[in-house]
């Protein structure tokens, strides 16, 4: 039994159904919370060190190695069924994906940081860390998370089945007519 089966089958038996049809979101939002941890611990450590000066450089630096991360994570386990793609492809695919992602992640903590100026000395160290939290972290990662999940499935990693689907309803149309 996987990890996300034992975690469903714990759940009511109403939302064990639900759960079922969304595995593999519910896989996507592990992969997320893990590169996540990647994510904020690398932007933090360097924030915090090299690149004091320069959050929006160590946020950059931090996403692109949570979407290595996460490409592996996606294409080995949450994505695993679908496929039909040549890996460069998906592979190009998914950073072009994932490189929109990381802008969508950083624009909030660019206008957090230099439209609205909360960096020191204009603001606390506390206050700075705050905002730079929540907009890098929650509002950029919402951003992200909700772009990559809808562009992961439909270009990425397109189920095979719904292709070969819309191939033979083309098929049946064009030798039978519709109706």
């Amino acid at each position: 039994m996987s990890f996300v089966d034992s975690v469903v089958s714990a759940l009511p038996k109403p939302l064990q159904h639900i759960a079922y049809r969304n595995r593999e979101l519910i896989k996507f939002a592990i992969v997320g919370a893990t590169t996540f941890v990647i994510d904020s611990g690398i932007f933090y450590i360097l924030k915090w060190t090299v690149l004091a000066e320069k959050p929006v450089t160590a946020k950059i630096i931090s996403s692109v190695i949570a979407v290595i991360a996460s490409y592996i994570l996606n294409r080995e386990w949450s994505f695993k069924n679908r496929g039909g793609r040549e890996r460069a492809h998906e592979a190009l695919l998914f950073f072009v994906v994932s490189g929109i992602g990381v802008v969508l992640a950083f624009t909030p903590l660019w206008v957090s940081s230099y439209v609205f100026d909360l960096r020191q000395p204009n603001v606390s160290f506390t206050v700075e860390n705050v905002a730079d939290f929540i907009s890098a972290f929650i509002i950029g990662n919402l951003l992200q998370m909700g772009f990559r999940f809808w562009a992961m499935r439909r270009w990425v990693f397109p189920d095979q089945m719904d292709e070969i689907s819309s191939e033979f309803e083309e098929l049946v149309e064009e030798e039978f007519g519709k109706g």
